[in-house]
């Protein structure tokens, strides 16, 4: 749990998500947005999402009040941002509105501030570019609502230090999030890459005729995503082949070569890629320990079966 003052710049949904992530990790937090209706609204909403949170045992029953009272509506920019270790900015993806803020916020945050954008589009250098304070300055991009989703990618600008990274990092995950980390600027960062790649096969397979939409959200919901939900894609084929993912890639290599073939950025997996691959999986999950890894993935799948065929809750 973290003692740390945040400032949320921006109450919309988002902020007000990050409010809650925030708080509930144990941050105080300043909500603040330039129209003081939009950050009453929140404090007005936050409550119920709380509630919410309790009602499915997701935080204590005792919690939602005690966690609403580390949040508070900053009326001034100037009171959200004093004493703020961490900035976390959800304006418009606007990058003519994110240079204006950006510039405020680096003109009157405390010096060793971290100044985060929650962006979803733009690169720090869209924004932060010739700023004073570009080296504490990242994108911090989460998927909407954090409070729920705990991923949250940290891109750095050209300026970005390793220690705001370093940092920003620390603090994602001493409030529950999970932070993953480019080691530089790319368009769409990592999440929106894979999202957009999967859905460019999907896109591709209905427009051929080869199957219907509603056949291809069936093939991820209860097919790919049952795996996917609590495992990565890497730690998905390491446990599918006998001896792992060096296995799966042999085995496997030639039929997605031929199904990737006109697919311009795809890898050749016949290269030292499979032996980084491979390194990284056994360090994560030695070989001795393989088995038991299987065994509780099957007992995952077991619970998520069973979470998943409960009635939708109202």
């Amino acid at each position: 749990m973290s003692a740390a003052h945040v400032a949320i710049i921006g109450a919309g949904l988002i902020g007000q998500s990050w409010a809650i992530a925030f708080a509930r990790g144990g941050c105080t937090v300043a909500l603040h947005d330039r129209d003081g209706d939009v950050t009453a609204q929140a404090m007005e909403a936050i409550p119920a999402s709380l509630d919410a949170m309790a009602t499915l045992g997701l935080i204590q029953k005792g919690e939602p009040h005690t966690i609403y009272a580390r949040i508070r509506a900053a009326d001034r920019l100037e009171d959200a941002l004093a004493g703020a270790v961490h900035l976390q900015e959800n304006t418009p993806e606007d990058p003519r509105i994110k240079r204006e803020v950006f510039a405020m916020l680096d003109a009157a945050a405390d010096p060793d501030a971290v100044i985060a954008s929650s962006s979803s589009a733009l690169l720090p250098s869209d924004f932060v570019t010739g700023l004073a304070g570009a080296a504490r300055c990242l994108v911090a991009h989460p998927l909407n609502p954090p409070h729920l989703i705990p991923a949250v990618e940290l891109v750095p600008g050209p300026a970005t230090t390793t220690e705001t990274m370093a940092r920003t990092r620390a603090l994602m995950s001493a409030i529950g999030q999970s932070p993953i980390e480019t080691t530089r600027e790319i368009e769409g960062f990592i999440m929106n890459r894979l999202q957009g790649a999967l859905l460019d096969e999907a896109f591709s397979l209905v427009d051929r005729g080869i199957a219907t939409p509603g056949d291809i959200d069936t093939a991820m919901r209860d097919g790919l995503a049952r795996r996917w939900a609590f495992m990565g894609p890497f730690e998905t084929i390491d446990l599918n082949a006998p001896g792992g993912i060096a296995d799966f890639m042999d085995r496997y290599g030639q039929a997605y070569a031929e199904i990737g073939r006109d697919r311009p950025s795809r890898p050749d997996w016949k290269s030292a890629l499979q032996t980084r691959l491979s390194d990284h999986r056994r360090a994560a999950l030695p070989t001795k320990d393989r088995a038991d890894r299987i065994r509780w993935r099957d007992a995952r799948l077991a619970h998520l079966a069973r979470l998943l065929a409960e009635k939708d809750p109202e």
